[in-house]
C-alpha cells in the first residue's frame, strides 16, 4: 500500500476509537462505572489477543524481560494513566474542557518525538497541532466563558489525560525497534489488565458480567475500539513518524461527532463544521509530500 498505508491504518483506527461510545453508554446503563468499563475494555482485549496470539502468532508471544519496560511504558504510564486522569478531569471540569485537554497529546508527542525519538520539528507540524486543537475546541463547543468548574486538580489531570495518551506513541516506537505489531499490543494491554484488576472491583460485579448484553458489549468494546483499533495504530506507528501518527488520529472526535449526529441525533452546528474542517485539513498538510509544498510556495511567490 504503500506511503498511504499507515495513513490509512491511523485513520481507521481513530475512527474506530470515535464509536466508543455505543459501547461505554451502554455498559454504564447497565450500572458499571467508568474505571470498571476501562477495566471491562482492557481485560477483555488481553484476553483476545493472547487467544490469537497463541492460535495464530505464538512466535510473537516472547519477549525479553529487559525490554518489559517498554510496555510498562504503554501499558501503565500511557493506558492506566491516561484513563485515570480523563475520568478524574470529567469529575472536576466540564466534559467539553476535559476533552480539549486530552487532545493536547498531539503537542505531547511533537515535543517528545523531537526530544527522544530525534524527529524534526518543522512549521507544518507546528501548524497542524495548533490547527487540530481549535478543531477540537471548536467540534466540543467549549465555551471560555464558563469558567466557574475550573480547577489546579482538574486542568493538571486533564494535562496529564494528554500526556498519558501521548506516551502510548512514544514507547510503541520504542519497542516497535524490537518487536513486531501485534506483540507490542498485547504486552501493552496485559500488563494494563494486570494493574486494573489489582485497583477495582470488576468482579464484584458478580452475576451481571455474565449476562448476555454485557457479554454482547464487553466484547465489542474489547474488540472493536480496542483489539481492532490499537493493532491498526500500532502497525501505522512501524512506519511513521510519531507526530504525524497523533496527528491524524485527531479525526477520532470527528468520527464521534458524527456518530452523535446519525445515531443519537445530536446537533452538528456550523462551529462543528468549521472544526471537522480545520481538522481534516490539518491531517492533509501534515500528510502533503515536501515537494508539493515547495511547488505551492514558488507559485505563491510568482
Amino acid at each position: 500500500m504503500g506511503k498511504i498505508g499507515p495513513i490509512i491504518f491511523i485513520a481507521i483506527s481513530a475512527a474506530l476509537w470515535g464509536i466508543i461510545a455505543i459501547f461505554v453508554r451502554k455498559l454504564a446503563s447497565l450500572g458499571f462505572t467508568s474505571m470498571e468499563i476501562v477495566t471491562l475494555r482492557v481485560v477483555t482485549a488481553a484476553l483476545l489477543l493472547a487467544i490469537i496470539g497463541l492460535t495464530k502468532y505464538p512466535r510473537h508471544m516472547k519477549i525479553h524481560l529487559a525490554d518489559s519496560k517498554y510496555f510498562i511504558g504503554t501499558g501503565i504510564f500511557s493506558i492506566v494513566l491516561f484513563n485515570w486522569c480523563y475520568f478524574t478531569s470529567i469529575n472536576q471540569l466540564s466534559l467539553s474542557f476535559a476533552v480539549i485537554l486530552l487532545y493536547t497529546a498531539p503537542a505531547f508527542v511533537a515535543v517528545l518525538s523531537y526530544l527522544f525519538l530525534k524527529e524534526s520539528m518543522d512549521n507544518r507540524k507546528i501548524i497542524a497541532v495548533i490547527g487540530t486543537l481549535i478543531g477540537c475546541v471548536l467540534i466540543v463547543g467549549f465555551s471560555f466563558r464558563d469558567t466557574s468548574s475550573l480547577n489546579f486538580i482538574g486542568i493538571l489531570t486533564g494535562l496529564g489525560a494528554g500526556f498519558g495518551y501521548s506516551l502510548y506513541t512514544i514507547f510503541g516506537k520504542f519497542a516497535l525497534e524490537k518487536y513486531r505489531p501485534f506483540t507490542v499490543t498485547f504486552y501493552t494491554f496485559l500488563v494494563a489488565a494486570i494493574t486494573l484488576l489489582l485497583f477495582t472491583d470488576l468482579f464484584e460485579k458478580g452475576s451481571i458480567l455474565v449476562s448476555g448484553e454485557v457479554i454482547i458489549y464487553g466484547l465489542g468494546l474489547g474488540l472493536f475500539p480496542t483489539v481492532i483499533a490499537y493493532l491498526l495504530y500500532t502497525k501505522g506507528l512501524e512506519n511513521m513518524e510519531s507526530s504525524k501518527a497523533s496527528i491524524i488520529a485527531t479525526v477520532e472526535p470527528v468520527a464521534a461527532t458524527l456518530l452523535s449526529v446519525f445515531l443519537y441525533k445530536e446537533n452538528f452546528g456550523v462551529l462543528q463544521f468549521v472544526g471537522t474542517a480545520i481538522i481534516l485539513l490539518s491531517v492533509i498538510l501534515i500528510n502533503l509530500p515536501k515537494t508539493t509544498l515547495k511547488i505551492q510556495q514558488k507559485k505563491a511567490s510568482l
